[in-house]
């Protein structure tokens, strides 16, 4: 009979502890030193007045004065006796502490209950205590005296489960840093030989023709003249900008965001110089690029039922002959993966080996692919020789606070600009055209 006294008041002490639980108060342990003071019959007429949270309070109320009964009790027979043992008063002058503990303890649930609008959230959400108040088989074990039964169990579902019901309870794992984009590798510039420039403009002499009249001649006569035709070029240095605001709020509280902003800024510069190096088309404030100002496609050789490879290899014959050998080759990705997924008549690969880690080449030549490059188009040519660019100012990143109202309205502007120019000494030394034989 007194494990199940026992059980029964374990089960008060939960519905108080679950009325408590949301406010992080610990009614257990100013409870529990009073589970022996309690009469069997007690404690099974308090459990059938629980109804809600609210009789909770009633049911603490209850409990207290039964305690104070049982420490005046106590007293009354060390009275009598006429011997109360220094023991015996303390543990009833404890008895009587703890339940004034458990009246403020009691206080301060019902004053956090108050604040929060009553027992279940904004989402309808039921606390531990309400759910074993009214659960069905808390109310078959008091039915049938406890005796099918020592313990009653209820699901947690409704506090773990819902959206929200756990609060700020539940901390994100945020990984450090931030997932950036994929960012392009850039080519064209490397091929490409570099220079220096402190002016606005870069002028080169272009040779335009050679007439070589070399030739034998006899005593007395006349020697041959040959002649050379050469052009002024200008190659205007051209600026690339953009920009980015930003909250000074933001670049104090996330310093790392600064370099973040600072590399994307720099990758957009060399996004667009990498598109005006190979394809500017010289109109306005645009780079003249080499693919621009390369030479058209001309088969020197005609080539029965040629393929994309004989058409490459054509081209690089066709800057050959313009005495500028080339030294690279430049493909859409997609037009190289084609080339390399060509197989024979047996399916074998012809120029790719899928276990090599060899870099793209062809014909003795590397080829560099790019995005800047169009699809099923391709640029042949002496790179190096060819052609040269000239950094005037390279790119750099300036903030200020004066822009427009940047001072008002708390922002910054971050810059990122760059100078450069192209110089194309002999378009004969490139040349261009379609993937696709004619």
């Amino acid at each position: 009979m007194k494990n199940k006294i026992i059980a029964v008041f374990a089960v008060l002490v939960c519905v108080a502890y679950g009325g408590a639980y949301a406010f992080g108060i610990d009614l257990g342990a100013v409870v529990a030193p009073h589970v022996a003071g309690l009469s069997a019959l007690a404690a099974f007429s308090l459990v059938g007045e629980v109804k809600s949270v609210d009789d909770v309070a009633k049911l603490l109320e209850k409990i207290g004065d039964q305690v104070k009964e049982q420490g005046e009790k106590a007293l009354a027979e060390a009275k009598k006796s006429g011997d109360m043992n220094t023991e015996t008063k303390a543990k009833v002058d404890e008895l009587l502490v703890k339940q004034g503990e458990l009246q403020a303890q009691l206080l301060e649930v019902q004053q956090k209950q108050a604040r929060r609008g009553g027992g279940e959230d904004a989402g309808g959400t039921k606390s531990a205590g309400q759910q074993l108040i009214e659960s069905e088989s808390l109310k078959e074990r008091l039915a049938d005296g406890w005796s099918k039964s020592s313990k009653v169990s209820i699901g947690m579902k409704a506090i773990t489960s819902q959206v929200g019901s756990a609060g700020q309870g539940v901390v994100p794992d945020r990984a450090a840093g931030v997932q950036m984009l994929p960012q392009r590798r850039m080519t064209v510039r490397d091929l490409l030989s570099p220079g220096n420039t402190s002016s606005n403009l870069y002028q080169y002499l272009q040779e335009t023709g050679f007439t070589n009249a070399a030739a034998t001649t006899g005593e007395g006569i006349r020697k041959p003249q040959s002649d050379i035709a050469f052009e002024l070029k200008n190659a205007n240095v051209v600026k690339i900008p953009h920009y980015i605001k930003a909250s000074t709020e933001i670049l104090s509280d996330f310093p790392a965001l600064q370099s973040i902003v600072d590399e994307k800024l720099n990758y957009g510069l060399m996004l667009a110089e990498e598109a005006q190096l190979l394809k500017g088309s010289g109109v306005g404030n645009n780079l003249k690029g080499v693919y621009t100002q390369a030479s058209d496609y001309a088969a020197p050789l005609v080539i029965a039922n040629a393929t994309r490879i004989d058409v490459l290899r054509l081209a690089l014959l066709q800057a050959e002959l313009a005495e500028y050998p080339s030294t690279g080759i430049v493909l859409h990705p997609a037009d190289w993966t084609a080339i390399e997924l060509l197989k024979d008549d047996n399916g074998a690969y012809i120029f790719a080996n899928p276990q090599s880690l060899a870099q793209p080449g062809l014909w003795g030549r590397p080829v560099v692919t790019t995005q800047a490059m169009t699809f099923d188009q391709f640029l042949v040519g002496a790179f190096r020789l060819g052609a040269q660019v000239f950094d005037r100012q390279q790119a750099t990143i300036t903030i200020a606070t004066e822009n427009e109202d940047d001072f008002l309205t708390n922002l910054v502007t971050i810059l990122a600009e760059e100078r450069l120019a192209l110089a194309v000494y002999r378009p004969e030394a490139f040349v261009k055209g379609d993937m696709t034989p004619a």
